[in-house]
């Protein structure tokens, strides 16, 4: 997946600016006063948390959205570029209301910030990979972007299962694993299906290659 724009440090030192500065003021905007929507409990009724989590609900069924957009188009110049590009930057605003929303509620979300982390900086490293055509950079942009999406549905499980249809009958570890479990073969499948890798593979088993 590609796309122009900041660069992963750039990036990070941007999302680190703003977290650092929610942190400080965190005292102020957070109030404990849990919300009811639609049955589901929403742990503040800040309006600073509220923006941060409609942003971060919005960007990220988008995001999903893109990815699955990006997975299905032929992998070609075109809307496989597109797709994966616009992943990115929404990926970015979903990585940072993530920072925002954990900061406010540390110790009950720390490993959502973790996730997100994981998630934002393997997609970074996978786009590094096909800009800068790094040594085998097919194999390593296919498999950081295909980890980026797993750690994003399984943030989503993490954060959400319990309050799913079917999901809340399962255990909390299987919102751990199960993304990760169906996503995987996926990873493989890419692998294996590229055409650009199976040209490179004809390539170094035909008989001039191998005089």
């Amino acid at each position: 997946m590609s796309g122009g724009g900041l660069g992963f440090h750039q990036s990070h030192l941007l999302f680190g600016h703003f977290a650092q500065l929610f942190i400080k003021r965190n005292a102020l905007l957070m109030t404990i006063n849990p919300i009811n929507v639609a049955g589901i409990e929403i742990p503040s009724d800040s309006p600073v948390f509220l923006a941060a989590l409609g942003a971060h609900v919005l960007f990220g069924i988008s995001c999903v959205g893109a990815g699955v957009g990006a997975m299905l188009s032929r992998k070609r110049p075109g809307p496989h570029p597109r797709f994966g590009a616009i992943y990115y930057w929404l990926l970015s605003v979903v990585f940072a209301s993530a920072a925002i929303l954990s900061a406010m509620r540390w110790a009950e979300d720390y490993h959502l910030f973790i996730l997100g982390t994981l998630s934002f900086a393997t997609a970074s490293l996978g786009r590094m990979a096909l800009r800068r055509r790094w040594r085998n950079w097919i194999r390593l942009h296919i498999t950081c972007m295909g980890l980026s999406y797993i750690l994003l549905l399984t943030a989503f499980y993490v954060d959400n299962g319990k309050n799913l249809p079917l999901w809340n009958k399962l255990p909390p570890i299987a919102f751990w694993l199960l993304p990760g479990a169906v996503g995987m073969p996926f990873i493989v499948r890419a692998l294996l299906k590229h055409p650009q890798l199976h040209r490179l593979s004809d390539s170094v088993h035909t008989p001039a290659a191998r005089r």
